[in-house]
C-alpha cells in the first residue's frame, strides 16, 4: 500500500508541484490550504508524513505540529521561506524531523520524504531485524523498538522519529560516550555538519521529557559527546 503524504500550504502553485513529483514515486497526496484543514487530516486520517508550511492562515505550521504531537510522532517536515537558525531550532524544538526552505528544487524535497520515511517506517527492516533486540531496558527506561514507544516506569514519553533513533542508539550500549557526529548520523541518517547545532537541541528536548525528580539520564561529557547513564 502506498505511503499517504500530507502536503499543507496556503500556495496553490507548491501543492501542486509537490502532488506531481511524490504521484510519480507511487505516493498518495492529500492537501490542506490552510492549518485548521491539516490538524484536522492529521487528527482523522491515517497520514503517514505531513509536509507543512510554517506561514499558513488558520493555525501556523508550528502550531499544527505541536497538536500533532501530542497524538502521534508521524515523521513532519517543515516548509518555509524562512531559513534563519532560529526557525529551524523552533521547528526541531517542537518536533520537526526535517526541515525545508523555499524556494526549493522539487526532487531534494521528494528525497527529504523518501529519506524520512525510510528511517521512520523501514527502521531495523531486512537482515538485520531477526537480531534485533525488540525490547531494550535501561533502568526504569523501556524502549519498545518495533512499536517505537518509550516508558519511564510506567509512563509513556511521547517521541519524534529522529528522538526514538537518538535513544535506541543510546539505549543499545548505556554508558557509552557518542560523539555529536555518531548521534546525528543515527538520528537524521545524513553526514554531519560541524556547525550544525540540531543535536543540542535534541539532547535538551529529550532532557526535558525525560528528568525528573532530580534525576538525570542523559549526560555531557565535555569535549566529547553525551551517554546514558546505567542507572
Amino acid at each position: 500500500m502506498a505511503y499517504r503524504i500530507l502536503v499543507a500550504d496556503d500556495e496553490t502553485e507548491i501543492r501542486d508541484v509537490l502532488r506531481l513529483y511524490l504521484e510519480k514515486e507511487g505516493y498518495e497526496v492529500v492537501e490542506a490550504a490552510d492549518g485548521m484543514e491539516a490538524a484536522k487530516l492529521i487528527k482523522q486520517e491515517k497520514i503517514d508524513l505531513a509536509i507543512l508550511d510554517i506561514m499558513m492562515p488558520g493555525l501556523d505550521g508550528y502550531r499544527v505540529l505541536r497538536n500533532a504531537r501530542e497524538e502521534s510522532n508521524l515523521p513532519v517536515i517543515m516548509l518555509s521561506a524562512k531559513s534563519s537558525d532560529s526557525d529551524k531550532i523552533l521547528g526541531l524544538d517542537l518536533g520537526a524531523d526535517d526541515y525545508i526552505t523555499k524556494p526549493f528544487v522539487p526532487l531534494e524535497a521528494v528525497a527529504r520524504v523518501k529519506s524520512n520515511l525510510r528511517r521512520f517506517y523501514a527502521l531495523g527492516a531486512g537482515e538485520d531485524k531477526a537480531a534485533e533486540e525488540p525490547v531494550l531496558q535501561v533502568g526504569d527506561l523501556r524502549l519498545e523498538t518495533d512499536a517505537c514507544l518509550l516508558y519511564r516506569g510506567g509512563e509513556k514519553i511521547e517521541l519524534t522519529s529522529v528522538e526514538f533513533r537518538i535513544m535506541k542508539l543510546l539505549m543499545e550500549n548505556p554508558g557509552r560516550v557518542y560523539t555529536k557526529q555518531q548521534i546525528f548520523e543515527a538520528g537524521w541518517g545524513e553526514s554531519y555538519m560541524v556547525s550544525d547545532n540540531n543535536v543540542m537541541v535534541c539532547i535538551s528536548k529529550l532532557r526535558a521529557k525525560l528528568d525528573c525528580s532530580g534525576k538525570s539520564y542523559i549526560s555531557t561529557i565535555r569535549g566529547l559527546g553525551y551517554r546514558l547513564e546505567k542507572e
